[in-house]
């Protein structure tokens, strides 16, 4: 076999295991990520599964509106033995005389009026069902922060892996040359054990990394709800929110923000709640509606001949009942009620005053953090051409090989810092975003 076809044939194989390589490791994008947690995260399931209960509840069926029908029927059946004595006859001895009894009826119950509390009540059934909207949403939103801040952990990891990496083949590569410079008597053999202690150094930091790695991919795989894996892969592009829209946000947090939305349907349902206790006060007209049909079959008496009866008709009635005094208990109800409205109205203002606190300490970590971001995307412009202008002059001898691990440390430093604070710098901005009730209405 000629060597341009072994050639080939190595660069097909090499080429055959690379794509094998990149099958093997699937990319999950951020939005994949998203999908996969709304569809599968259990706390999200069960967030649905409360606004199933709560639609239910507040339906038709529960509203109290409509009547209520009830079926029932019956039969009896006696045998017995009879003995009659009357004064100058004989007695007269009956044996194994049946009676039997059988019928149903329709009974039909129906509130026509009962103080509005119905109404009420199905009103603030309404209200619940929106309340628990917004706390799914909460569930959301509180999840979203989790999975990203777990999604950025594995993209920043990566990034440091590929780093460190790179630092151990440079290190690898400076051993190389130490020993050939050992070799020909151009450096000592100190120079060749401190490359080597370097090396395992590097090694260590990018083992420990990487099982790092490997722990995080399996606390995202729980968050969007799949088995434990690593095998796959993230992004680490971020891009930032313009500053303009950031600063918008803030300004509608009021009406926009989760917890306030919260307080604000938790004050509605209160006042319903007033409002279902006061119609204890008044009357309730009810009406009732029947229809029943009977048979019953009596045996022969010593007077009388046995008998057979049908009966069936209709039958309706309208009632008012009216609890004039029940002894204070809805009274007591009533001024409860509005306790409990006036507590949400107190926590409404402390509500009021904490997102307002939290946003304007999110904002500012956020453009603090920002900032940081900025300044060490420069710092690693400067490391890498002082790692560069030093690894030139430790070629051709001019420092030492403390000096150039030293510029390697700083490189290597200069960038993991980075990688953390670009990280950093976006989720305090998707803090700001939650905060300002906009986290859901954002690409990523």
């Amino acid at each position: 076999m000629s060597r341009v076809k072994l050639l080939l044939i190595l660069i097909s194989c090499l080429f055959n295991f690379i794509m094998v390589a990149q099958e093997e490791t699937p990319f999950l994008s951020k939005k994949e990520a998203i999908k996969q947690t709304l569809e599968k995260n259990y706390g999200i399931k069960i967030a649905d599964n409360n606004i199933e209960i709560a639609e239910n509840n507040a339906g038709i069926l529960n509203s109290g509106y409509l009547p209520t029908l009830v079926g029932s029927a019956f039969a009896d059946y006696s045998l017995d033995d009879r003995l009659t004595e009357i004064d100058g006859e004989e007695p007269r001895d009956q044996n194994d005389l049946e009676n039997t009894s059988y019928g149903g009826s329709l009974d039909l119950n129906y509130t026509i009026f009962d103080g509005l509390g119905r109404l009420y009540n199905y009103r603030q059934l309404k209200e619940e069902y929106n309340l628990s909207e917004l706390e799914a949403r909460e569930t959301i939103e509180n999840t979203l922060l989790e999975l990203f801040s777990v999604y950025f952990e594995i993209a920043r990891l990566s990034e440091n892996v590929e780093v460190l990496e790179q630092t151990l083949a440079i290190s690898k590569e400076r051993v190389t040359r130490a020993e050939y410079q050992f070799e020909y008597g151009q450096s000592n053999k100190l120079e060749v054990l401190n490359a080597k202690v370097d090396v395992t150094n590097d090694s260590i930091n990018l083992i420990g990394t990487r099982q790092q790695l490997r722990n995080t991919k399996r606390d995202l795989s729980y968050i969007i709800g799949k088995e434990p894996s690593v095998n796959f892969e993230v992004d680490t592009i971020v891009g930032f929110t313009p500053q303009l829209k950031i600063e918008n946000y803030v300004k509608e947090a009021k009406t926009n923000n989760v917890s306030l939305l919260q307080i604000e349907k938790n004050l509605v349902i209160s006042e319903y709640d007033i409002k279902v206790n006061k119609s204890g006060y008044l009357p309730s007209v009810g009406l009732t509606g029947s229809y029943g049909w009977n048979r019953n079959r009596s045996a022969d008496s010593p007077f009388f001949p046995g008998s057979l009866q049908t009966t069936s008709g209709l039958s309706a009635r309208v009632s008012l009942s009216w609890d004039i005094f029940d002894g204070g208990s809805t009274s007591v109800r009533v001024r409860n009620a509005k306790i409990l409205y006036e507590n949400q109205q107190i926590q409404k203002k402390q509500i009021e005053n904490e997102v307002d606190r939290d946003l304007k300490n999110a904002l500012d970590n956020y453009q603090n953090r920002l900032y940081i971001y900025e300044l060490q995307e420069q710092n690693v412009v400067t490391s890498e051409a002082n790692f560069e202008r030093s690894e030139e002059r430790f070629k051709i001898g001019q420092i030492t090989s403390i000096e150039f691990r030293q510029a390697q440390i700083n490189l290597i430093n200069a960038k993991t810092s980075k990688n953390l604070a670009k990280y950093d710098a976006k989720l305090a901005e998707l803090q700001v975003l939650q905060l300002s009730g906009q986290l859901l209405n954002v690409q990523f």
